[in-house]
């Protein structure tokens, strides 16, 4: 999977020294609220891995997204989706930023090169992204880079326990 480079971020693989920014980032609760859990560093350090063998079966995933000068601000990419799910089979896209760095447009940035991507090397016809309905600052991002809002493909997400973060929205994002 190559690196990828907008004017102000790049996005790569994992590293070792990903580990502990990548824990401290999915820790924070205020990061992770619209997921309903955090991690701990070795459930962080679990997910950086079946990420990882996700890209090397699929050749695509999600990147380690680092700020020139400062280092791992979050991640972004495409992700297969579960079977579980009614929207699946498709392609994800995701991006979970650390909270200091939200409100500089680096989420939509990144996502747009993690979609063009998808759709030029990959030759994906269509992505989507699904969040939880009361995630305002994701549904943003999708429609700042495009994406349309599907109110038809709205779900109760099933790995989601009752409450306010079940209801899931879906926005699709369809090759020019």
């Amino acid at each position: 999977m190559p690196d990828l480079t907008t004017p102000r971020l790049i996005l790569r693989p994992w590293r070792d020294t990903d580990r502990a920014p990548l824990a401290a980032i999915t820790a924070d609760a205020h990061t992770m609220r619209f997921f309903g859990i955090t991690r701990s560093p070795a459930q962080s350090d679990a997910w950086m891995e079946r990420t990882q063998a996700h890209i090397d079966r699929h050749g695509f995933g999600i990147w380690a997204v680092e700020r020139p000068g400062t280092g791992l601000i979050g991640f972004v990419g495409l992700s297969t989706i579960p079977p579980e799910l009614p929207v699946a089979p498709g392609v994800e896209l995701v991006w979970t930023l650390g909270a200091a760095w939200w409100g500089h447009g680096y989420a939509p940035e990144a996502a747009r090169a993690a979609a063009d991507d998808g759709f030029a090397r990959l030759g994906l016809a269509e992505i989507l992204a699904f969040t939880a309905a009361v995630n305002a600052p994701s549904r943003r991002v999708m429609e700042k880079i495009g994406m349309l809002l599907d109110p038809l493909a709205s779900f109760d997400h099933p790995r989601v326990p009752a409450g306010p973060l079940r209801r899931h929205v879906v926005y699709r994002l369809a090759r020019s």
